[in-house]
């Protein structure tokens, strides 16, 4: 098992970078893969999607299983939930500040 943290902080992390969005990306569309077909058409090296995948494991964001000689990667879905009910109250904070500004400036 992962060591996974707790927060929404190593989750936004481990999403902070375009090869791992792409990642995720490609699990969204195309379910559970192994890093060989995760790797397949990539420039990046096979050792270094590990590397990516290792960081999104331990934030939660990614579960593995064995099959044979391969590792599954898959999207937990949860996580992904956690962190757009997090993007939500955010979007709400800003959308009720700027209306707070607007009252504001309107009287």
């Amino acid at each position: 098992m992962s060591s996974r943290r707790s927060g929404t902080a190593p989750l936004f992390a481990a999403l902070g970078d375009k090869t791992r969005l792409r990642l995720v990306s490609r699990l969204c569309d195309d379910g559970p893969l192994s890093i060989t077909r995760l790797t397949a058409g990539s420039k990046v090296t096979r050792q270094a999607i590990t590397k990516h995948l290792r960081v999104m494991e331990d934030a939660g964001l990614l579960r593995s299983t064995r099959h044979g000689r391969e590792s599954v990667w898959q999207l937990d879905l949860q996580r992904l939930q956690e962190a757009r009910r997090y993007l939500d109250l955010i979007s709400k904070q800003w959308d009720d500040a700027l209306q707070r500004l607007r009252a504001f400036v309107e009287d």
